[in-house]
């Protein structure tokens, strides 16, 4: 098993994606510069966080044109599980892979504390080791993570089941309260229509050992490798 970390400049979580993988997991970590245009026979991607070329014109736009997304894009059409997280998941929906876009917080300040968030579906790739409705706490930490698309699109991704996290309270309970950036119906996280990319704005990667303080990211991870392990 061998899953490949794209880092950006600006990128400021590819060591945090990539520790999660080869500790958390045990396997082969690999950083895939965004210059390069080989993905060296990687299983999966992930996509880290960060200000990815300084956020300029948006946030995930320069990123999304790199010459390793032409790479990520191909592989992501072809099946292969890509995962984007915060930055991550700006610039899969710069480059077309998930619907919708990031705004600015309707706060206009920058969010970085713990959050809860509920799984809305427990399936391969990236939940399989959760339970629909479960409540993770996971942190955020981002000032453009505002997820908004047209009313038609969110009742597709709604009636698809393509919604993997919403923002929620302790209780689980989706309330106004418990959304920290204003995104749209409470969303944190969607899939595409294959389901083999995520995007998710929360971090995982910082919630999956004890000396963080938290595991609940773990089960993303997990849920990967027993995917790919039966893909295998």
């Amino acid at each position: 098993m061998k899953i490949g970390v794209v880092t950006f400049p600006g990128s400021n979580c590819d060591y945090d994606c990539y520790k999660a993988v080869q500790e958390g997991l045990g396997a082969e970590a690999v950083f895939l510069w965004h210059k390069e245009h080989d993905l060296q026979g990687v299983d999966a991607v992930f996509l880290p966080g960060g200000f990815s070329y300084g956020d300029y014109l948006r946030a995930g736009a320069i990123a999304a044109h790199s010459p390793i997304m032409r790479e990520v894009v191909a592989f992501a059409n072809g099946g292969g599980p890509v995962a984007g997280v915060c930055n991550g998941f700006q610039i899969l929906c710069e480059a077309g892979l998930l619907p919708g876009a990031l705004m600015r917080n309707r706060t206009l300040k920058f969010r970085s504390r713990p959050v809860y968030l509920r799984v809305e579906q427990a399936q391969p790739p990236f939940t399989s080791e959760y339970q629909a409705g479960q409540v993770l706490r996971v942190p955020i930490a981002h000032g453009e993570g505002c997820y908004t698309a047209d009313a038609e699109i969110l009742d597709d991704l709604e009636a698809t089941g393509r919604v993997a996290f919403r923002y929620c309270d302790a209780a689980g309970e989706v309330t106004p309260q418990s959304n920290p950036n204003g995104s749209a119906r409470n969303i944190a996280g969607i899939v595409s229509p294959a389901g083999n990319v995520l995007g998710m704005m929360p971090h995982p990667e910082r919630a999956v050992d004890v000396v963080l303080g938290n595991t609940d990211g773990l089960g993303l991870f997990r849920s990967l490798a027993d995917f790919l392990v039966e893909s295998a």
